[in-house]
């Protein structure tokens, strides 16, 4: 069963952007994601089975 995530959630990964940052912001959400550096604002987009294998924290948006 997928993870429950959804735009405006702020992600802390396992691995660091090339950056240094590791939290990260949904800003879409379904089969596969973008997520945006909350360090630098590059968007990356990667599909959910890989981004569910290097999520350590899931924090829902305020």
């Amino acid at each position: 069963m997928p993870m429950k995530i959804e735009v405006g959630d702020s992600l802390q990964l396992k691995k660091p952007h090339a950056c240094g940052g590791n939290s990260f912001t949904v800003r879409r959400a379904g089969m596969d994601f973008r997520i945006e550096c909350a360090n630098c604002g590059a968007q990356i987009w990667m599909k959910r089975t890989d981004l569910e294998k290097r999520i350590r924290k899931i924090s829902p948006k305020e």
